[in-house]
């Protein structure tokens, strides 16, 4: 009997995503496409849910239609656990859990407190963010993050290519620079801080990355392909042994 979906993904509305992440949602391991997960997954566009409403300016609207839309999904569909498609909605985070009955993940974020313990509270955990000046504190508190914890956000916002998503959304992207960008940043954040045991990848558009950034850096990366895993383990979606 094939399975039905136990983790419901909120996504953006459609014909809101800039061109460029559009080309991204093509890779396998991009939040958004059904060929980076190994278990079924149901997926619902939130009318409204965009760049500007999830991650520049955070709506509270928009926030009640995901409440709803989760709200009768595990009534009808039963699910088992919700997430989002853009780690941004870790602003969210708090406000979705208290008023849903099943686990909400927002954000790959939720990982950096298990990272830096397992590093130690001695050594740095690497963020890498579309947007570092839109991470907010309110996002780290909201997922765990505390002010003892030793945490360095990288950001895209800077490299050109990337940055179309902002400032030329019906732009595409150059696949190859803007691959090349990402690799550097986390290379650069390398440079910047030696003491970093481990990265965290904020961005649901970046774990078709994750290897490389891995064999570029040397250390181990944690996205939210890795946090899905963890997750449908949990439900019981994927079998170790």
């Amino acid at each position: 009997m094939e399975k039905t979906p136990k983790i419901l993904i909120l996504r953006w509305e459609a014909g809101h995503v800039p061109e460029g992440l559009m080309q991204l949602e093509t890779m396998p391991g991009n939040s958004t496409n059904p060929l980076s997960y190994p278990f079924p997954v149901q997926m619902v566009h939130v009318k409204g849910a965009n760049v500007q409403t999830v991650i520049t300016h955070p709506s509270q609207a928009v926030l009640e239609d995901m409440i709803r839309i989760a709200k009768e999904m595990i009534d009808k569909e039963n699910i088992k656990a919700v997430t989002t498609s853009c780690g941004f909605n870790a602003v969210f985070q708090k406000e979705l859990a208290e008023a849903l009955t099943v686990p909400v993940f927002t954000s790959a974020l939720l990982q950096v407190p298990f990272v830096q313990c397992a590093i130690g509270y001695q050594r740095t955990v690497g963020v890498i963010t579309a947007n570092k000046s839109a991470l907010t504190e309110t996002h780290l508190r909201a997922c765990g993050i505390t002010a003892d914890m030793k945490v360095e956000v990288l950001g895209l916002e800077n490299a050109p290519e990337w940055s179309k998503i902002f400032d030329q959304p019906d732009e595409a992207f150059d696949i190859e620079v803007v691959s090349r960008e990402i690799i550097n940043v986390a290379k650069d954040g390398v440079k910047q801080f030696p003491d970093m045991g481990a990265i965290v990848l904020e961005c649901t558009d970046l774990p078709p990355y994750a290897k490389r950034i891995s064999e570029a850096t040397g250390l181990p990366v944690f996205d939210f392909g890795s946090m899905m895993g963890h997750v449908a383990i949990a439900l019981g979606d994927i079998d170790l042994y």
